[in-house]
């Protein structure tokens, strides 16, 4: 199972439920209609806009780049959350899983950015009206996209290499379904702080970042705001940003609240804690296309027209 030279797992082993192992086939139908859900949801988003020329507005762009982000998350965590509870498949190659660790977390760092720029997106449409068509243009919109990617790629790109060099020492057991690079730097029993300072600066730097200049953003929109004279006018200004909020929370509230429930609840099964750690990567991605098709006109009005074309 173990490369004697270098002590390198030729695989890993996924954790699912334990203990609820005999009741796998309960969950069957929550996870897979859960991913069907996100994956049926984002695609439509990205399909909508791409075919209604009206939808090709900065706002509805920047939501293409979120449905396309998590689309990848839930594209790249699928496959073994799925093979365990289907098939009870729980091993995994040692390449296959830092490719998953390299998608998932790329797809991750590249949604916070994209949060972000939809802020900056909705501070420019509210403070200067009058100018957002000309500030917010296609190629800067593109470039940001491209900006964002690229980050997301180059920030992750040292981190299967500094893993693949240290030794594993017999440990190959992760304590999720998927593979995770705070889980998988549990495992080696050579030096890695390394990984961890390298880690530490990406969450600081994406995760962490992101979120404050999104709340210094909002602050700026509600400064904004309360300039507006009308009652009416600042309400429809607070309106265009309604989305935007649902899904900046759907997005942060599990990620910061994940640490203090596995601080409080660090005595309840195992199994309660793989749960709220799914949480994480299911809840963006299933509510954020169900938001903005509510919630937003366009989008509903795009839906529709795009039903009825394959109708007719």
């Amino acid at each position: 199972m173990f490369n004697s030279s270098q002590f390198t797992p030729k695989y890993f082993l996924l954790t699912g439920l334990p203990g609820l192992e005999a009741h796998y086939p309960w969950f069957i139908f929550p996870f897979c209609s859960t991913y069907l859900v996100a994956l049926m949801g984002n695609s439509l988003i990205l399909t909508v806009i791409k075919r209604s020329i009206s939808l090709h507005q900065p706002m509805y762009l920047f939501l293409a780049m979120l449905a396309f982000a998590e689309l990848g998350v839930s594209a790249s965590a699928l496959p073994t959350v799925l093979g365990i509870f289907l098939f009870i498949a729980n091993k995994i190659c040692f390449e296959a899983c830092l490719l998953q660790m390299f998608s998932i977390h790329s797809f991750s760092i590249m949604e916070s950015g994209v949060l972000l720029a939809m802020s900056v997106d909705r501070f420019v449409a509210i403070y200067n009206p009058l100018r957002y068509t000309a500030i917010m243009t296609l190629p800067r919109i593109a470039g940001t996209g491209a900006a964002l990617g690229l980050k997301s790629v180059m920030l992750m790109f040292p981190m299967p290499f500094l893993l693949k060099r240290l030794p594993f020492c017999g440990h190959n057991t992760l304590s999720h379904s998927y593979c995770l690079h705070s889980d998988l730097i549990q495992l080696p029993c050579g030096d890695t702080r390394p990984n961890s300072i390298l880690g530490l600066c990406i969450v600081t730097s994406t995760f962490g970042l992101d979120f404050l200049l999104i709340v210094v953003f909002y602050v700026l929109i509600l400064y904004t705001v309360l300039g507006i004279t009308s009652g009416e006018g600042q309400w429809k200004a607070l309106n265009t940003c309604v989305s935007h909020i649902c899904a900046v929370l759907g997005y942060y509230v599990p990620m910061i609240s994940g640490s203090p429930v596995h601080r409080f609840l660090k005595h309840a099964a195992p199994a309660v804690h793989l749960l709220l750690a799914s949480v994480y990567l299911l809840v963006p991605p299933v509510l954020n296309p169900i938001i903005y098709s509510v919630k937003t006109k366009q989008s509903r009005q795009g839906l529709i027209q795009l039903f009825l074309q394959r109708k007719y």
